[in-house]
């Protein structure tokens, strides 16, 4: 038998997300907020919920209900098999984002860099970034900014919580910067939704998550990787590596704009959904 609980509040959200999701951010529900496992939750050995457990479950359900996301009622989302701490004031994790750890690790092994070698993660909003490639390559100097103080302190608390050490610092990445060439790798999933495209958009996203890390105008959709091109081409060692996410429509410009500021081996890669979401560029040796 069922636990009845759990019953209780995916039927409360199957009016707005539908059975299957309604199941899911349920079973997630009890998982993430209440340590309650799936297995529990079917074989309805879910342990007694006290009266002040109850009232927050029902304003867990309240707020799902009204659209908010899962994410942000649980104050956690998973990235890398890590979990990590979330705020309206950081976007939440993509699974496709986790293109940027894998193949920024793959690049730092394949490339034999020289330990200790340094990472900059420009933009890093939760650090989800950051804190999943220092957990994954210990050996790393993770440097990560961010303009919001907001940000960067919860970005801050999911280092700590996972035991890696990352260097953030409150800078915003429009402004010219003379960095030393430094870095070996700079990576970054910067705003590039352009404000057009915000009709195409679910409103979950519009009317929760922080607008400064999503969009940009219209006639200058590319300015952050302008930024991030003229970054790497003074904060990179020769032959360093640039890696970004970006907007699908812009992807091809995106890739020229980086060969026009200099750099080489540009090259455009699909995201896990098949849509081309990354591009990857070199200082020139």
């Amino acid at each position: 038998m069922i636990s009845p609980l759990y019953t209780t509040l995916r039927q409360a959200l199957v009016p707005r997300y539908g059975r299957q999701e309604a199941q899911a951010m349920a079973l997630m529900v009890f998982e993430d907020v209440f340590g309650v496992s799936v297995v529990d939750v079917y074989a309805d050995k879910v342990r007694h919920f006290s009266e002040e457990e109850i009232k927050r479950l029902e304003n867990i359900s309240m707020r799902l209900q009204a659209g908010e996301p899962l994410q942000y009622v649980t104050g956690s989302a998973r990235f890398c098999d890590l979990t990590f701490r979330v705020t309206p004031a950081t976007l939440i994790p993509r699974p496709e984002t986790e293109w940027l750890v894998d193949h920024a690790a793959a690049f730092l092994h394949q490339n034999d860099v020289q330990t200790p070698s340094r990472v900059l993660d420009a933009g890093t909003g939760s650090g989800c970034i950051a804190v999943a490639l220092a957990k994954r390559c210990q050996w790393l100097q993770v440097e990560a900014w961010d303009l919001s103080a907001e940000a960067l302190e919860v970005a801050a608390d999911n280092a700590q919580r996972h035991g890696v050490e990352v260097d953030f610092r409150c800078r915003d990445m429009l402004l010219p910067c003379h960095a030393a060439s430094t870095f070996d790798l700079i990576v970054s999933n910067p705003p590039y939704v352009k404000e057009s495209e915000k009709a195409d958009m679910a409103a979950h996203v519009l009317d929760h998550e922080p607008a400064t890390a999503l969009f940009v105008p219209d006639d200058d959709a590319l300015r952050f990787y302008r930024a991030l091109a003229r970054l790497a081409c003074t904060g990179l060692r020769p032959g360093g590596g640039l890696m970004v996410e970006a907007n699908t429509a812009l992807t091809s410009e995106t890739a020229a704009l980086f060969v026009a500021e200099g750099l080489t081996d540009v090259a455009v890669s699909d995201d896990c959904f098949g849509r081309p979401r990354f591009v990857t560029a070199r200082k020139p040796s």
